[in-house]
């Protein structure tokens, strides 16, 4: 190979998810969040990845793995503008440009001590109120929460 080629080599997926574009500061928030390090199945961690877009970047491909919803919006409140790919037999079936839905349950604590879901059995609701600096609103106490502070269940 000639020293002038750049080529990242990691071995093709035949079936799984690529979670791209992850800003390299969040990823290990990302790896941990989905308790990947669980999975026993290949996974391939990219860190510090050139990208023209973000300078760089983090990547995770994911064998024998697809992501719920819950999941995917798990994933979008920490590194919300990550690109997803499902791949069946080596290839891209699928592109998804994650985004913050408009309401968030069970997935985010509220961090209101005197808020009913924490007093009560009863599932988290939050309204997105800011997708791109990531606020929420809880819809019961309606406390405000930024990126930095929340708490995921």
């Amino acid at each position: 190979m000639s020293p002038n080629k750049k080529e990242l080599q990691i071995a093709a997926l035949q079936n799984g998810t690529v979670i791209d574009h992850i800003p390299s500061e969040q990823l290990f928030k990302v790896v941990s969040l989905l308790d990947i390090e669980k999975l026993k199945t290949p996974i391939t961690i990219g860190y510090n990845l050139d990208s023209k877009k973000m300078g760089s970047k983090g990547i995770l491909k994911i064998a024998g793995k697809f992501f719920e919803q819950d999941e995917i919006n798990r994933i979008s409140l920490i590194a919300p503008a990550v690109k997803l790919n499902i791949i069946r037999d080596y290839e891209v079936v699928e592109k998804k440009l994650l985004q913050l839905p408009d309401e968030l349950t069970s997935i985010v604590k509220c961090n209101n001590p005197k808020c009913i879901t924490n007093n009560e059995p009863m599932k988290t609701h939050f309204q997105v109120i800011d997708k791109k600096n990531v606020t929420l609103k809880c819809q019961y106490c309606e406390l405000k929460i930024k990126k930095e502070d929340i708490v995921l269940l």
